[in-house]
């Protein structure tokens, strides 16, 4: 069985985040695997990667082959300089010595682990952000001219009510009126036509 330290997606829908694994070579990318040795965010400013360390170090010495990510992860983090020295027979100080060194060189160019996703990760970030920034300002927009319309809302309703208030009572004064008219007219008719003509 020869063993690969690679990617298990684990992340949702269009926010990828990946765990370390070593894993059988043989299996699916987000099958199963041996040991899952940390997590890398590729979205994050920059990219954060936390890993155990020793447990990377004592796969990669016991003859695990990382994939194209997983090898560039670990070389920003010294670990596969550190795994070369140790194969040299340097002794554990100057191991340390030059590990940190090395990462302090990394750290000075300013490659702080933005890899696999570099240009293809950010501009999709960049334009969630101005989408973002442009719903803001239209929101803050809304929010200005709200109050002026409310202000107007406010008095066409007042109007209204006052309006529809003297529409009531126009209509109960032509009901009383109405009734007033029919019950003298009504009451007129039938007296006249009983009685015979003269």
């Amino acid at each position: 069985m020869s063993v690969k330290l690679r990617l298990r997606r684990i992340g949702r829908k269009k926010i990828p985040v990946f765990s370390i694994v070593a894993a059988d070579q043989r299996k699916a990318r987000d099958g199963r695997y041996i040991e899952d040795l940390g997590r890398y965010h590729p979205l994050r400013e920059p990219a954060e990667v936390r890993l155990d360390e020793d447990r990377a170090l004592y796969w990669l010495e016991n003859g695990a082959q990382p994939s194209d990510t997983v090898r560039s992860i670990l070389r920003r983090r010294g670990l596969l300089l550190h795994h070369h020295l140790k194969k040299k027979g340097e002794s554990p100080s100057a191991i340390e010595s030059a590990v940190e060194e090395f990462r302090e060189r990394m750290a000075a160019q300013g490659d702080d682990l933005k890899i696999a996703v570099g240009t293809r990760g950010k501009d999709p970030l960049e334009r969630e952000r101005e989408r973002a920034e442009e719903i803001d300002e239209e929101a803050q927009l809304r929010a200005q001219a709200t109050p002026l319309s409310v202000v107007q809302e406010e008095g066409e309703e007042q109007a209204e009510h006052a309006g529809g208030d003297e529409a009531d009572e126009n209509e109960a004064d032509e009901d009383e009126s109405v009734a007033e008219t029919d019950t003298p007219e009504d009451a007129d008719t039938p007296e006249d036509e009983d009685q015979p003509d003269e």
